[in-house]
C-alpha cells in the first residue's frame, strides 16, 4: 500500500509540474480581474435566464453591476444594461418581454424596467427614501420592495424634508434612545425597514407595514423577506415586534392585503421565523423556523402554514442539517432547498407527502436556486475553490448537470489553482473533525513549503469548496503556501449538535479541533514545514488568533481581523445583543464568568507572536476599540506587531484599493514571518 501511495504522489507532482509550466499563480489584479456572478432569474416562458455580474475597477475604486441575458439551454450572452452604477435585482414581467430592476444609475437606488428585445431603460420609482429587495407581483400590476423610512412620516414629502434637514444640517451629533442605534455599517438615525407596493405603472407607493418596527428585520442570515400570494391579493413578511430587538430573534409571519390594513400574524414561535413563500396553489406558506429564542445559529426546518386551517406542519424534522433557501415546485408537491453540508453547500428536493428528503446536488457550493417552469430543470449558482461563480443548471433527478455561463473562464484557464483536499481527523473527545488542504502553485511533492492556517468567522459558519473574494485560499496558496482549513466545532454542515459545541466553550474544544488538525497536516503531509506556520482568521476567526496569541507560541506569525479581544466590551458596543448573550451565556452585568472565562485579554500576559491587527472604523458587529485594545496590549508587552486601520470599512473590506492594500499588507507580514 506505501508504494502505490508513493507512486501516486510521484504522479500528481509530475502532473502538477507539467500543469503549471503553462499557468501562473494567481494575484490581487487576477482576482480583482473576476465577473462576479449573480442572482439568476429565468423567464416566464423558460427561455432565457437573466444574471448579474459586477466588475471592480481598482483605477476608479469603485464597482458596476449590469444584467445578462443568455438562453435557458446555453449559448451566447447578450449584455442587457450597460449603465454605471449597479444595475441589479433583475425581476421578469409576468409577459417575459419586461424585466424589472433596481438601479443607482442615477445616484440613488430606484426601479426601472427595460424591454427585453431593445430599448430604452425607464425609471418607474422616486421615492426620497430609495428602494430595495424588489419583487413583482404574479399578475405584474404590483411592484414590492423595502426602503428606510422616518415611522412618524405619513408621506414621502415628509421624510424627504428629514433627510434634508439631516444632509445639510452642519451639526453631525447623533441624539438616540433605543437599541440598537446602529447595525452592522450603518447608523439608523430614527429610521425603519418597511415594506412598500407601488403600481408598475410608476406612481406614489403605499406603505403597507406602518409603524416604529423593522420589516424587514434585522438580518438573521435571510435570502428573502417578503412574498406575494400566487392571487396577488395579499404579502406575507416578516416582523419582530419584541421592545428591545437588538436582544430578540423573535421574528414572526404576517400577512397583509395588497391594498393595505391591519397585517395578521401567523406565527407564535417565540424563535426566528422568516422566508415566507406561497406555494404555487396559494394553499401553503413555507417559511424557515427555528426552535430555540436568542439563538441565530438554530437549526432552520422549513414549516408549512395551512392558510385555509391554520395548522402546521414541520416537514425537515428529521434532517439535521440547517435550510438556506427553498423553492417551490410548480406542482406544490415537493421544495428544492439547499443547506451547508461537509464544505459543500448542497441542494435537497423534499417531497411534501411523505417528507422524504434526496440529494440533487453536492460537490461545491449550490446557490441562488430557480426551478424552471416546466418543473423539470433546476437552475443555480456553482463555484467550488479554483472556479468562481457561474450558472448552472441540471434536470430535477440530478442528472445532466451544464455550465451555461463561462463569464470568468478565459482568465481561470490562465492561472494554476489547485483543488480543495478533505481529510478527517480525531478532535476534542474524539469526535470525527473535517479539514481542507490546499497545495500551492507549481507544486514539488518533495520540497517543504510552509504553513497557512485558516479559521473561519461565524463562529458558526464553515470553509468548502468556495471561491471566497474576502479571504480566497488561493490568494493566500499563490505565494508558496499549503493552506489549512479546519471546520472545528460551530462549525455548519456537521449536525446540529456538532454547531451546538462552541457556544459557551468559545477556547474549550473548538481550540483542540485546530490544534489536533494542525498537527495531523504536519504529521501526514511531508511536504509540509512545522517550523513555519502561520495563522489567521478574521471575526471569530479573529477571536481565536487573539486566543492563539495568549496559549501557544507554535506559529511563526498571527493575523487577525476584527476579531473580539475583550468580551466584556465586545458585549457594550455589538448591535446585536443576542449573540454574545447566547454564546457567553448571559450578560457580563448579571452573569461574567465566561466573558472572562474566555478573553483573551486575560492571557495577554502571554503574548510573545508578532501580530498584525487589522480593523474598521464601520465595524459595528465587532467594534474598532477591539482592536485597538489588542493592538495596545500587544505593544505593551512588547510583542513586534503592525495594525492596519480602515476609516471607511465595516465587517468586510469591500472597496477595490482597500482590499488590494489588506491582500499586500496580510500577505507580505506573512512573508516576512515566514521565509
Amino acid at each position: 500500500m506505501k508504494k502505490l501511495i508513493q507512486v501516486s504522489v510521484l504522479f500528481l507532482g509530475v502532473t502538477l509540474s507539467l500543469y503549471s509550466q503553462t499557468r501562473r499563480p494567481i494575484n490581487f489584479a487576477d482576482l480583482i480581474s473576476f465577473g462576479r456572478v449573480s442572482d439568476p432569474r429565468i423567464s416566464p416562458n423558460g427561455e432565457w435566464i437573466a444574471f448579474v455580474v459586477t466588475y471592480q475597477d481598482t483605477v476608479q475604486n469603485k464597482t458596476n453591476s449590469n444584467i445578462y441575458l443568455i438562453p435557458f439551454s446555453g449559448g451566447d450572452v447578450k449584455q442587457l444594461t450597460a449603465a454605471k452604477g449597479a444595475n441589479y435585482s433583475p425581476r421578469w414581467m409576468p409577459d417575459g418581454k419586461t424585466i424589472a430592476f433596481l438601479s443607482t444609475r442615477d445616484g440613488e437606488s430606484q426601479i426601472w424596467t427595460i424591454p427585453v428585445n431593445g430599448g430604452e431603460a425607464r425609471k418607474v420609482s422616486a421615492i426620497s427614501t430609495e428602494a430595495s429587495g424588489l419583487i413583482v407581483s404574479p399578475d405584474g400590476k404590483w411592484f414590492a420592495f423595502g426602503s428606510d423610512v422616518f415611522p412618524d412620516c405619513q408621506s414621502d414629502d415628509c421624510n424627504k424634508q428629514k433627510l434634508e434637514v439631516l444632509e445639510n444640517n452642519k451639526v453631525k451629533a447623533k441624539i438616540f434612545d433605543h437599541l440598537p442605534y446602529r447595525v452592522w455599517n450603518q447608523w439608523k438615525d430614527g429610521k425603519r425597514s418597511h415594506l412598500f407596493v407601488m403600481s408598475s405603472e410608476s406612481g406614489p407607493a403605499k406603505d403597507l407595514t406602518p409603524g416604529d418596527y423593522d420589516t424587514p428585520p434585522i438580518d438573521l442570515g435571510g435570502n428573502w423577506d417578503y412574498a406575494f400570494s400566487p392571487d396577488t391579493k395579499e404579502i406575507a413578511f416578516e416582523r419582530n415586534t419584541d421592545p428591545v430587538v437588538a436582544v430578540s430573534t423573535n421574528n414572526d409571519i404576517y400577512v397583509v392585503s395588497v391594498m393595505g390594513g391591519p397585517a395578521k400574524k401567523i406565527t407564535d414561535n417565540p424563535a426566528n421565523d422568516s422566508q415566507p413563500l406561497y406555494s404555487p396553489d396559494g394553499k401553503y406558506i413555507a417559511y424557515r423556523a427555528m426552535k430555540r429564542p436568542g439563538f441565530e445559529a438554530d437549526e432552520n426546518q422549513i414549516v408549512l402554514y395551512d392558510r385555509e386551517t391554520g395548522s402546521r406542519v414541520n416537514i425537515s424534522e428529521t434532517f439535521d442539517y440547517s435550510i438556506s433557501e427553498m423553492t417551490w415546485s410548480p406542482d406544490a408537491k415537493s421544495i428544492y432547498c439547499n443547506a451547508d453540508d461537509k464544505g459543500n453547500v448542497t441542494i435537497f428536493k423534499i417531497s411534501i407527502s411523505d417528507k422524504k428528503m434526496t440529494v440533487i446536488q453536492e460537490k461545491g457550493f449550490n446557490t441562488s436556486l430557480q426551478l424552471s417552469p416546466d418543473g423539470k430543470t433546476l437552475v443555480f449558482l456553482k463555484q467550488i475553490v479554483n472556479m468562481p461563480t457561474e450558472v448552472y443548471r441540471v434536470d430535477v433527478d440530478g442528472q445532466n448537470p451544464k455550465e451555461l455561463t463561462s463569464i470568468n473562464r478565459d482568465r481561470v484557464a490562465q492561472l494554476d489553482m489547485n483543488p480543495l483536499e478533505e481529510f478527517w481527523f480525531k478532535g476534542a473527545e474524539g469526535a470525527k473533525v473535517e479539514g481542507f488542504l490546499l497545495r500551492p502553485p507549481a507544486f514539488d511533492p518533495s520540497k517543504k513549503y510552509p504553513v497557512l492556517f485558516l479559521v473561519h468567522g461565524g463562529p458558526q459558519g464553515q470553509w468548502g469548496d468556495e471561491f471566497h473574494f474576502r479571504w480566497n485560499a488561493q490568494m493566500f496558496a499563490s505565494r508558496g503556501y499549503v493552506a489549512v482549513l479546519i471546520n472545528p466545532r460551530g462549525s455548519t454542515g456537521y449536525g446540529q449538535k456538532f454547531t451546538d459545541d462552541i457556544s459557551g466553550d468559545w477556547g474549550g474544544k473548538v481550540y483542540t479541533d485546530l490544534m489536533n488538525g494542525l498537527d495531523y497536516v504536519l504529521k501526514s503531509y511531508s511536504f509540509t514545514d512545522s517550523k513555519r506556520v502561520a495563522a489567521a482568521g478574521a471575526s471569530y476567526g479573529g477571536y481565536m488568533m487573539n486566543w492563539i496569541g495568549g496559549h501557544t507560541d507554535r506559529f511563526r506569525c498571527i493575523v487577525t481581523h476584527d476579531g473580539v479581544f475583550n468580551p466584556t466590551s465586545m458585549y457594550g458596543t455589538t448591535e446585536e445583543l443576542w449573540f454574545p448573550q447566547w454564546e457567553f451565556k448571559g450578560t457580563p452585568y448579571n452573569d461574567p464568568k465566561l466573558y472572562e472565562k474566555w478573553s483573551p485579554l486575560n492571557s495577554a500576559d502571554h503574548f510573545k507572536t508578532p501580530t498584525l491587527v487589522v480593523h474598521s472604523q464601520l465595524d459595528f458587529r465587532v467594534d474598532v476599540s477591539e482592536g485597538f485594545q489588542l493592538f495596545t496590549a500587544l505593544q505593551r508587552h512588547g510583542v513586534r506587531s503592525k495594525m492596519l486601520y480602515f476609516p471607511d470599512e465595516g465587517h468586510f473590506v469591500a472597496k477595490p484599493q482597500n482590499a488590494e492594500l489588506w491582500y499586500r499588507t496580510v500577505l507580505d507580514w506573512i512573508d516576512e514571518n515566514t521565509k
